[in-house]
């Protein structure tokens, strides 16, 4: 397989050449990254898996160029993804027990809060508010059902959530 000047066109035959001419090299660029076998077979893998999806479609004029620049790039993709996962592991490792369940707890005291304050409201506002919150109703559907106008609706609304904004910044 000569990397000239035109196109590449992946057949079965062609696949099978470009995997074994370059599978090795992709995968000690990917280990030596990732420090990880197990990791490094699976970037090769489906770099190669998703060169035989697309092979009716992509335009390779230099193969050995696409290999090894697709092995850099789903690398570095696997080391941010890693970096990402790790952060996250940290934080639920020093979230500890109890502030999980003092999260909790201050949770379930703001709902309680909030459906207080939600029944507190004025019959036709709360009847609105609940209809677009709870139940997922559009502005249009609710004025159907009330008889009311689309616009009475946006009313209702935007004086539930102020209602409840400006309770709720008072306690917080």
């Amino acid at each position: 397989m000569d990397n000239n000047t035109s196109p590449i066109q992946v057949n079965h035959a062609t696949f099978e050449e470009l995997f074994e001419r370059y599978w090795k090299r992709m995968y000690a660029f990917a280990v030596k990254v990732t420090t990880e076998e197990e990791d490094a077979k699976e970037i090769v893998q489906d770099i190669f898996k998703s060169l035989w999806e697309r092979r009716e479609s992509l335009n390779i004029q230099d193969a050995e160029r696409y290999l090894l620049r697709s092995v850099k790039l789903k690398t570095m993709e696997y080391i941010r993804n890693k970096s990402t996962r790790q952060r996250h592991h940290d934080v639920i490792l020093n979230t500890t027990q109890s502030e999980y369940e003092d999260q909790q707890v201050e949770l379930k005291e703001l709902n309680v809060q909030v459906r207080s304050l939600v029944e507190s409201l004025p019959k036709q506002c709360k009847n609105v508010f609940k209809m677009s919150r709870e139940e997922g109703l559009t502005n249009k559907e609710i004025a159907r059902l009330l008889f009311i106008s689309e616009r009475a609706v946006e009313y209702h609304i935007s004086k539930a959530v102020s209602t409840l904004r400006l309770a709720l910044k008072r306690c917080y």
